[in-house]
């Protein structure tokens, strides 16, 4: 494929956020994540960043943090990684909740919207704390210089915790029927809102994760479809759906006979941009998912992972060099870090991880 055949999709695409598991004890980037990160994201045009913590109760894995003054250095080396290459920079920001590690949360224990596992129950004020924490995230990020935020609101984190029955138990205002259960991510949305028009900067972009649906923790797509109702009249600017596969059917709770990304963007209904992601390697599956017109953008994750130069393969018609799966033979090639590297000598999906953390101690 021609350049001028490519340029057209470009803009179009998302580095989705990638867990390298290597940072320092304040979160800061190490010597083998900014190799990981050298020149993986020319050719996109935005880039989601690792998970990012927004409080010290919320680490359940080795990744950047944005809760303190003493992290803008770190923030502003991911902003000039990302700018440096061309791409927007989105700072996710996520919370661990019950899958926080209790060696990993500075002293403050592990919280939850219920008691589970080694989790405590958030009280009503500790729930505000960690809102309130999101919304500093934020304003750290738009001191460091970032382009965006995403909120974390899928794969099982704390946003979801709120949002999913099995998690959730409480009977106040942030917990018992549908409504309570969404109010939790609702709030956090506004207040970053107000840190950004308090700071005035109404061009900085937020974003949006959830799962479709999550047959374990309790909730089918008929509920995500009924909170996206509720997500599409916030002031977003775009909503990223977390998918394996992009074109996996529906479970429960809507048309088993229709992919889940059709139904979503069906329901969102032009309101608002739609990130797509799953399963995409090569620039004809890009544009082939692309032009079912069921995502504005399209995100790419373990491609990306397993292909340090993967716009140049695509736009160079070099796409038979691209790679699907792990080959030790090529390991340099893909510049993992020492942790993705122990973790693929133990056989576990570095592209389940990157959603679906699990730190062995």
């Amino acid at each position: 494929m021609c350049f001028e055949q490519w340029r057209i999709y470009q803009n179009h695409l998302v580095v989705a956020p990638l867990a390298v598991y290597d940072s320092g004890p304040n979160g800061e980037l190490t010597d083998s994540a900014r190799n990981f990160w050298r020149d993986r994201l020319n050719g996109f045009g935005m880039w989601i960043m690792p998970f990012t913590n927004v409080d010290p109760s919320g680490i359940g894995f080795e990744s950047p943090n944005a809760f303190s003054n003493i992290h803008l250095k770190t923030l502003k080396e991911y902003v000039k990684i990302g700018h440096d290459q061309g791409t927007k920079v989105i700072m996710q920001l996520g919370h661990s909740g019950y899958k926080a590690r209790k060696w990993m949360t500075q002293g403050y224990g592990v919280e939850a919207p219920s008691k589970m596992r080694s989790a405590k129950e958030m009280s009503d004020s500790e729930a505000i704390r960690i809102i309130r924490s999101f919304a500093k995230a934020a304003a750290l990020a738009i001191e460091a210089g970032m382009d965006g935020v995403e909120i974390q609101g899928s794969n099982g984190w704390l946003i979801e915790q709120f949002f999913a029955p099995n998690n959730n138990f409480r009977n106040d205002r942030w917990g018992g029927d549908f409504e309570k259960r969404t109010k939790f991510a609702l709030a956090i949305i506004d207040e970053i809102d107000a840190v950004r028009k308090k700071l005035n900067r109404p061009d900085f972009i937020i974003g949006y994760r959830f799962s479709p649906e999550r047959p374990r923790q309790g909730f089918t797509m008929a509920d995500t479809l009924k909170f996206i109702d509720k997500l599409v009249t916030k002031p977003l600017q775009y909503l990223h759906v977390s998918l394996l596969g992009f074109y996996h059917h529906v479970r429960r709770g809507a048309d088993t006979n229709l992919p889940r990304i059709k139904v979503i963007h069906d329901r969102i209904n032009g309101k608002m941009p739609l990130i797509g992601v799953g399963e995409l390697f090569t620039g004809k599956d890009l544009i082939d998912a692309y032009n079912t017109g069921w995502a504005e953008f399209l995100a790419v994750g373990r491609a990306v992972m397993l292909n340090p130069d993967l716009i140049d393969l695509i736009k160079n018609d070099q796409e038979d060099k691209i790679e699907k799966k792990f080959n030790w033979a090529h390991q340099d090639h893909y510049r993992y870090t020492d942790t993705m590297l122990e973790a693929k000598k133990q056989g576990l999906d570095l592209a389940y991880r990157n959603t679906h953390p699990r730190r062995r101690r």
